[in-house]
């Protein structure tokens, strides 16, 4: 009978960690990592940077578009039409 009892959480946290890692190992693990999330998005940053790790460039949105006057293409057909 006391084999499907399963402690509460907020009762004995400690209690229900061990029973977790026992009886279900994969629900404690997943998460301990979806919880170590939020950590690295503050540590992993600065510990790149420290370590030599610089930003990549932006990713321009727009296309420099040339301020010289366009070329007026020949040879292709472009000047005459032939029917």
């Amino acid at each position: 009978m006391s084999s499907t009892f399963t402690p509460r959480f907020w009762a004995t946290p400690v209690k229900y960690l061990r029973w977790a890692s026992r009886e279900r190992p994969a629900l404690l693990w997943s998460c301990v990592i979806a919880g170590l999330g939020p950590v690295t998005l503050f540590t992993v940053p600065p510990i790149r940077h420290r370590l030599g790790d610089p930003d990549a460039p932006t990713i321009p949105m727009t296309y420099p578009v040339p301020t010289t006057p366009r070329k007026k293409l020949t040879g292709y057909g472009d000047e005459t039409e032939t029917q």
